[in-house]
């Protein structure tokens, strides 16, 4: 396979080609989860998969916005529309931030990352937690007290080669407004890599998902990326209908998510004489920065500290550093699960736990619309904790071990300074 500056790998350095070249070579030849393959080091990034938890309301008035519609079917359309609002910064922020996909920070066990929004909404407070390693599953909450939502999940991915890099994402969300005793189930798009052999990944969402709710309506998110003659890149249409009621769709919506969307009542032949009741433009809708503590104050557990040797030299481009940093997490954890396989225990998540059996309100909600849980890709079904997170405060693992359960090998302890 020969890399050209007019086609295959135009978008490689030429310093780079060679291992580009290589890397395509290597993961159309591998069996197995690409998870464990090694990246060319000009593809990596600097964002742990813990962080991408956050994408999910980066608009957080955008994510309040259902709690304050009294019409049941109006408040199942404004989720709809939060969520297709979250999809540009979940699978396309980091090529609009570098021009390309970048490999994300595979993350560790325990690894957290802790933060809040502040905006015209009031607080918006994220934990992100990664709860198991065999097989990777991140678990996160989001939850704003003052209009009384929380959205919480997990989720895993596996990734294998046919053509292209193919990630399935195995895991949900679940929304819920507990003073109106309602909750709806979000499933979670596979998406395949385009582009990886012109040098320039991006994201193309596949298939379709489906957010159903308690109140009896279901949306169903159809997804479609550009063709070879005609579409549009990260193209979708969606409809809402009631439980049972397909063909009597209430309102539809079609664009494209890394752009904007336009939402209509009604749908099928009658769409394009429909009435126009609501729309979002990126562009027009800029985002809210998550506030983390600064990085001197954080736990030696939370992304950024923990990472921060890492992203330094990935930074630079300073490929050696970069491995022997990454090699010292990665050896520490090691250590870690030798030691706690010795004692005859098991990694205690600080926020999270696992469910000892199914999880009745997503069997309710997945009925409708066939999904299952299969809890054995994901080390089981994970729920925030909080009577957990009442009393959690750093050092978060000190307890874990005769000192602070260290990620990177190091017994020196850091307070995180309060957020309030």
């Amino acid at each position: 396979m020969s890399l050209d500056s007019k086609g295959e790998g135009a978008g490689v350095s030429p310093q780079n080609k060679g291992s580009w070249s290589s890397f395509l070579k290597s993961i159309a030849s591998f069996n197995g989860d690409l998870h464990s393959m090694t990246a060319p080091p000009f593809i990596l990034g600097t964002t742990s998969l813990t962080e991408f938890s956050a994408y999910w309301t980066e608009h957080p008035s955008v994510f309040v916005s259902p709690t304050s519609e009294p019409d049941p079917a109006k408040r199942s359309m404004l989720v709809l529309k939060w969520f297709l609002s979250t999809l540009k910064q979940q699978y396309s922020s980091r090529s609009d931030k570098y021009g390309t996909e970048k490999k994300p920070l595979n993350p560790f066990l325990g690894e957290l990352y802790l933060g809040k929004w502040e905006d015209a909404a009031g607080e918006t407070r994220l934990v992100s937690e990664q709860v198991s390693h065999h097989p990777p599953v991140t678990a996160y909450c989001i939850w704003n007290d003052k209009h009384g939502i929380k959205l919480e999940g997990y989720n895993a991915q596996k990734a294998s080669f046919s053509r292209t890099i193919h990630i399935k994402q195995v895991g949900h969300a679940l929304l819920t407004f507990p003073k109106l005793d309602e909750s709806y189930l979000i499933t979670i798009p596979a998406l395949h890599i385009e582009g990886l052999i012109y040098g320039k990944p991006f994201v193309e969402l596949n298939n379709c998902t489906y957010i159903s709710s308690s109140t009896g309506f279901i949306s169903k998110i159809d997804y479609s990326g550009k063709g070879w003659l005609s579409g549009k890149k990260n193209s979708f249409t969606a409809s809402m209908y009631a439980v049972g009621k397909e063909k009597e769709i209430l309102y539809s919506v079609e664009g494209q998510w890394t752009d904007g969307f336009v939402i209509k009542e009604g749908g099928g032949k009658k769409l394009g004489h429909s009435t126009q009741v609501d729309s979002f433009s990126h562009s027009s809708s800029p985002k809210t920065d998550l506030i983390i503590p600064p990085l001197e104050s954080q736990d030696l557990y939370e992304t950024k500290k923990a990472w921060a040797p890492v992203a330094r030299a990935i930074s630079k481009g300073d490929m050696d550093t970069t491995s022997n940093e990454k090699s010292k997490i990665e050896n520490a954890q090691r250590e870690l699960r030798k030691k706690e396989q010795a004692e005859g225990r098991e990694w205690e998540r600080r926020f999270f736990k696992r469910l000892p059996g199914a999880d009745k309100v997503f069997e309710t909600l997945a009925k409708p619309i066939g999904e299952k849980i299969e809890a054995e890709k994901t080390g089981g079904v994970w729920r925030f904790d909080e009577a957990k997170a009442r009393d959690a405060s750093p050092p978060y693992h000190a307890h874990q071990s005769n000192g602070p359960a260290a990620p990177c090998g190091t017994i020196a302890g850091a307070k995180r300074a309060s957020m309030d």
